[in-house]
């Protein structure tokens, strides 16, 4: 991404065509979903798209590879499950145009200095290097000088900063603050801090997250306490949670429900994630098919360093599996064709961008099996340093990769994310909500 971030206007971007990644149309954007933080800008969390049959569903902003005042483009995965908008939720359409701010005297804007009353008409978004989109700019309208706030419409235009407005585009209060005050905590830290909460507080401030936070708080949880949440949630939404998290992670939980319900949630999943999960689901506990990622970065002999590079830059791979990138003959999916062999990272970097992986791949490391035991997948990774690991079936295909985390969630006690007094483990002093 260039120096300047890219901006766009939200008034302009409503009846845009939204596309897949090939080209086809996959609706119409009706509206944009914001979360406040406090203080701090508040950010884009996902689009409303309208889709045939005028069903409107909710895209994640993680799955909006562009985004310009001509056009956007998704990376083609929808959740067609209609919309429904949680308690910390604004659409800006919806919920923002047309409100009314107070305008801080002294602010830097270009006449925002005078104070005084006005409303939204539109606002800007601007993406950050890590690829968020945050409330920057409100386009106001304010009150003639001498004339009651009635006449708005027919006052002066002017762009002023986020900041510029009193309480940006509102107070939250409850959860939603506690959301707001803490949006910047890991996800670890994060569940910590609810794990000290009562229940009818973490219950609420369950309801407030947005599915993607959630699934990455419950990786992160007891299991206990992850069936207890997801059991509180509606069938739907348990199951685009269960979508948003990794696998494996998925299967584990499903795997601590009763058979009837985890196949109810399942059938409500996307076929394409339940499928994963299912494939995970069939191997015995203790097995190296047990605790491996299904998606980890595959690659054929034909891709190039550069290619590579820019694969294990997405910011949704964890460090461990950004370490590692498996060589395999086509199909591509797990399980894939021949599994060829593994290049690492190291190697990634000291290699010419065009020079192709088939010539660099590591074929001396034997994968494992994917009825291997988790204590052979340890020794192994052990003896070679790695941080992740090919998993083969008998035919030789790549299914999976087990990563160091998921190794060490299956080797430490069930209770490790306690003190043995039952206190959560904490990495900062405090207590939360």
């Amino acid at each position: 991404m260039s120096s300047n971030p890219a901006r766009v206007f939200v008034a302009r971007l409503l009846g845009l065509d939204v596309f897949d990644p090939v080209g086809d149309r996959v609706g119409r954007l009706r509206d944009v979903v914001v979360i406040s933080r406090g203080q701090r800008p508040p950010q884009a969390v996902g689009i409303v798209v309208e889709v045939p049959g005028k069903r409107r569903v909710f895209v994640p902003m993680t799955r909006v590879t562009s985004m310009d005042q001509s056009q956007i483009i998704t990376t083609g995965l929808i959740n067609l499950r209609r919309f429904e908008q949680r308690g910390a939720e604004q659409l800006v359409l919806g919920d923002i145009f047309d409100r009314r701010v107070t305008l801080v005297e002294d602010g830097t804007a270009d006449g925002a200095g005078d104070g005084g009353e006005a409303i939204i008409e539109d606002l800007a978004m601007d993406q950050q290097r890590n690829g968020d989109w945050l409330v920057s700019k409100l386009f106001v309208r304010r009150a003639p000088e001498g004339r009651s706030f009635r006449g708005l419409r027919r006052g002066p235009a002017q762009l002023v900063d986020w900041e510029d407005t009193r309480y940006g585009i509102g107070q939250v209060r409850g959860a939603a603050q506690f959301l707001a005050t803490h949006d910047d905590l890991k996800p670890a830290d994060f569940a910590d801090a609810m794990q000290e909460m009562s229940d009818a507080r973490r219950l609420e401030v369950v309801s407030e997250l947005q599915d993607e936070r959630l699934a990455d708080v419950l990786q992160e949880l007891p299991e206990d306490d992850q069936v207890e949440i997801l059991s509180s949630l509606d069938l739907e939404r348990a199951a685009d949670v269960l979508e948003e998290m990794d696998p494996d992670d998925a299967a584990d939980l499903l795997a601590d429900l009763p058979a009837e319900k985890a196949e109810e949630l399942l059938q409500l999943m996307e076929p394409e994630e339940a499928e994963d999960v299912r494939r995970l689901l069939q191997y015995d506990e203790g097995t190296a098919g047990s605790v491996m990622t299904p998606v980890p970065v595959i690659l054929p002999p034909e891709a190039t360093v550069a290619e590579a590079l820019a694969h294990v830059r997405r910011e949704e791979l964890s460090p461990a599996l950004a370490s590692a990138i498996f060589i395999c003959r086509p199909p591509l999916e797990t399980p894939t064709g021949r599994y060829l062999g593994t290049v690492h990272i190291q190697q990634l970097l000291r290699a010419a961008p065009p020079e192709q992986l088939g010539t660099i791949v590591d074929k001396a490391l034997e994968p494992m099996r994917d009825l291997d035991s988790i204590s052979e997948v340890a020794r192994t990774m052990a003896q070679y340093n790695l941080n992740a690991v090919a998993v083969v079936n008998p035919d030789g295909r790549l299914v999976g990769a087990v990563t160091v985390d998921d190794l060490l969630d299956h080797l430490l006690p069930d209770d490790w994310r306690v003190h043995e007094d039952g206190e959560p483990l904490k990495k900062f002093g405090g207590r939360f909500g």
